[in-house]
């Protein structure tokens, strides 16, 4: 018998896999997914109709597919304690900023939205749970690289954090948008940070970064 290194992946499995992250990024048609995953409509068509099944996708009247609400009760699982712990720290954070604000955490060279906070009033970005973005670009990637050695880098060239404590980038995830974040740390999970996300020019960036700081501390 085959061990786990050696045994056939599921295609099968791994297209259900791409569908849910190319999902996360953004909503798309069935077209849009057949070409993103190079692809038959047919078997993006099987491949959602399963997805949905389990309510995890689900189809607009335009046929515009997007991530089900089933999706966040997963994440919530994800990091657990992590989550719990930075949820309320989030929260505050978003409402007296005015701003989205997001826990990240690290998946090999990526960086994964695990948990996200709108404020109650304010310009409202979205960043939904499940997004990711490579370790190399935008503020929560600079923010954990700061807590990694060279060797977990896998050669992504190190992009340090701003003398004050935080990573500060622009233009670079996606257009227009500006994110501040700061590293955390928490015994027995995964490098991450707290994060802002906002339209560029809209925030303050020291006043956001020292509010971050705060709210990493607070963690304990």
């Amino acid at each position: 018998m085959p061990d786990a290194t050696t045994a056939p992946h599921s295609q099968t499995l791994s297209r259900g896999i791409r569908v849910l992250e190319a999902l996360a990024e953004s909503p798309l048609t069935i077209a849009g997914l057949a070409e993103a995953l190079e692809v038959h409509r047919s078997i993006v068509y099987r491949i959602l109709r399963t997805l949905e099944d389990h309510g995890l996708v689900s189809r607009d009247a335009a046929g515009l597919v997007s991530l089900a609400p089933r999706m966040a009760a997963l994440a919530r699982g994800v990091e657990r304690d992590l989550q719990s712990a930075a949820l309320p720290e989030l929260t505050a954070v978003a409402n007296q900023l005015g701003a989205t604000a997001f826990l990240v955490t690290l998946d090999h060279t990526e960086c994964v939205t695990l948990l996200s906070v709108e404020p109650r009033s304010g310009t409202t970005v979205a960043q939904r749970p499940g997004t990711r973005h490579s370790l190399a670009v935008g503020a929560p990637g600079i923010a954990i690289q700061s807590l990694l050695t060279d060797a977990q880098l896998a050669g992504i060239a190190r992009r340090e954090l701003d003398p004050r404590g935080w990573a500060f980038s622009h233009d670079e995830v996606l257009p227009g948008l500006s994110s501040i974040a700061v590293p955390v740390t928490v015994p027995g999970s995964p490098a991450s940070a707290f994060a802002v996300v906002f339209v560029t020019g809209s925030l303050d960036v020291e006043t956001a970064g020292r509010r971050l700081l705060a709210a990493r501390d607070a963690l304990g």
